[in-house]
């Protein structure tokens, strides 16, 4: 295949030399159809067909283990339900996933500790990160959806953090222009892995890694008795359906580091629906672990075939998350006649959930440092919430604007904040928080912050990045944006010097596809790790049945598709006063993007 190098970009041609020839055969067609930029205009079934030739190459390239993880013989009778933190949901790798494991890399680590306040992170921050004025998305995404990707993350991971602190601080060009002038953080802890040269440190997870509703149970035992009641396996929570307040005044849940009230309100949605399993012929203790593993799985497949649909508002990618749930056959056919096709042809048949067997494509599972990067996605969040009277007939509903106080907002109850998030689109400085919900003294600059985290964890930049991930780099400021005031501020941070774009700006300014809320560049970590999540998780392969969940858990799970399953509107994630989408008569599978 040497013959075709020369169809390759410059900068990709290492990478290309060293694929299979298999490998090289679909890298050429997927590097063709990105030079001309096509994918996304392509009809859905031959742009279903570049994703899934990526997601392959990608499987077997950018899959990175940090630290290794020991294999025993699996005993799956020892362990018929999820563990409080993450251990045995792989019953050979019982280690893979869990709280207090290495956080994996999609890409190799850079060593940018000389780098680390070049340019000045506080500079980065205020000229091209501060938000000038709000600018909403219209009717695609409310606050609902803002705060379901915090709330997920609150599943997912958060890096352990040193006992050392650092500090910042504004130079005297933009220091007028920061809301702190100084600010003082805990340091990522970094780990010797020993393990491989290539990467030398780790950084570990303090949440466990798999999709089994942490946010809800936490991740030790200590967390998980904490939120339960021990009776009839439900958790605890208020009459009025809000969360419950300890002695200090902090919301008891799961996982209560960094919330707000958006963070709350799903985290109380989510107990509810806990509580409502009922199986009277159960103990406490079964009945809770059976609620837990249906309630994970609802929460998974909401995200799924829901939220990122919304996210992603193309007919490719809702034809692509309802494939990875149900396969190209659908819904009708997999519940009539279960998972067929096999390993391989089951996958694109069937989908994902409900192989045979969990494959992990020989990299114990973990989320990434580039999956963490990909997901801060805080510019969505308003200045404020629009509170609105639900007890006043549909019109303008005007309203005062309340703060992002949750002992405010708690004081108006749960449907009320709810609505309110619902019928509002969304788009602040943010106060740290300890594990337990308390707040820490000192405040943070986000944005500033953002940046020097991904420089700290040797977070390629963002044409590296790009390089890294198979993507044509950028060449010029242009190639990144058409926005000519951005291109002059580029100029101003970073010079003409492309290589120094931080990646948490590229994400940013990158131009976006017709119908996504995400950057292309963030989209493809988004194509590796999103099934990834549901293949490598047993819970959603050879134990997805009645079985492991049970006849009437099972069909819980199967019949709910969305979150608005439980609210009357047109999309739970959509602004809910937006108008219903025109019918389209067309298979999706043959359609062509418009």
């Amino acid at each position: 295949m040497a013959l075709f190098s020369f169809l390759v970009h410059p900068s990709l041609r290492a990478e290309y030399n060293r694929m299979s020839f298999g490998h090289k055969i679909l890298f050429l067609m997927v590097h063709v159809v990105d030079k001309l930029g096509l994918w996304h205009r392509l009809p859905v079934f031959l742009g279903l067909t570049y994703l899934t030739f990526r997601r392959i190459i990608y499987n077997r390239q950018n899959l990175l283990a940090v630290g290794k993880i020991d294999s025993v013989d699996p005993n799956p009778d020892a362990h018929p339900f999820r563990s409080d933190d993450g251990t045995f949901t792989d019953l050979s790798k019982p280690a893979a996933g869990s709280k207090m494991t290495f956080i994996g890399r999609n890409i190799l680590p850079v060593d940018q500790q000389g780098k680390l306040t070049d340019p000045d992170p506080f500079v980065v921050a205020t000229k091209l990160l501060e938000r000038k004025s709000f600018i909403g998305t219209g009717k695609q995404f409310n606050v609902i959806a803002a705060s379901w990707i915090q709330f997920m993350v609150h599943d997912w991971i958060d890096h352990l953090e040193a006992t050392r602190q650092i500090e910042l601080t504004a130079p005297k060009e933009v220091a007028g222009g920061c809301p702190l002038k100084a600010f003082r953080f805990y340091a990522t802890k970094s780990i010797p892995v020993g393990a491989s040269r290539a990467i030398p440190v780790g950084h570990k997870n303090i949440r466990t890694s798999w999709w089994d509703g942490s946010m809800l149970y936490g991740s030790d035992k200590w967390a998980a008795e904490r939120v339960r009641t021990f009776q009839g396996g439900k958790l605890r929570i208020r009459e009025d359906g809000l969360l419950l307040d300890d002695e200090q005044g902090c919301a008891v849940s799961g996982d209560v580091k960094n919330s707000w009230a958006g963070i709350s309100i799903l985290q109380a949605l989510f107990v509810k629906e806990h509580n409502a399993k009922e199986y009277p012929e159960l103990e406490d203790e079964k009945l809770f672990q059976y609620a837990r593993l249906v309630t994970s799985a609802v929460i998974a497949k909401i995200h799924t075939i829901d939220w990122t649909v919304e996210l992603l508002k193309t007919d490719t990618l809702n034809a692509g998350m309802h494939g990875n749930w149900y396969g190209l056959l659908g819904k009708r056919f997999k519940s009539i006649f279960g998972h067929v096709g096999g390993a391989t042809l089951g996958l694109a048949l069937s989908g994902l959930v409900g192989l045979k067997e969990p494959n992990d494509h020989g990299v114990p599972y973990s989320l990434t440092e580039e999956f963490t990067c990909v997901y801060r996605m805080h510019p969505l969040l308003p200045d404020t919430l629009q509170i609105r009277n639900i007890n006043e007939p549909p019109g303008a509903n005007k309203a005062p604007l309340y703060s992002k106080s949750e002992k405010v907002l708690s004081e108006l109850g749960f449907e009320t904040q709810l609505v309110s998030m619902g019928h509002q689109a969304c788009g602040g400085d943010l106060i740290a928080e300890n594990s337990d919900g308390s707040e820490r003294p000192d405040k943070v600059d986000l944005p500033t912050l953002e940046v020097y985290r991904d420089r700290e964890r040797g977070v390629a930049r963002y044409n590296q990045f790009r390089r890294s991930m198979l993507m044509i780099p950028i060449s010029r400021w242009e190639d990144l944006t058409d926005n000519a005031e951005a291109i002059k501020t580029l100029k101003e941070v970073y010079g003409d010097d492309v290589e120094k774009l931080d990646l948490i700006v590229g994400l940013m300014a990158e131009k976006k596809i017709k119908g996504f809320a995400i950057s292309e560049t963030a989209f493809f970590i988004f194509l590796i790790m999103a099934p990834r999540r549901l293949q490598a998780d047993r819970f959603f392969t050879s134990h997805f049945n009645e079985q492991a969940y049970t006849k009437k858990g099972f069909e819980w799970v199967n019949k709910t598709e969305s979150l608005k399953d439980w609210m009357n509107s047109t999309s739970g994630f959509s602004v809910w006063d937006a108008s219903p989408e025109k019918a389209n008569w067309v298979p999706l599978y043959l359609r062509i993007p418009r």
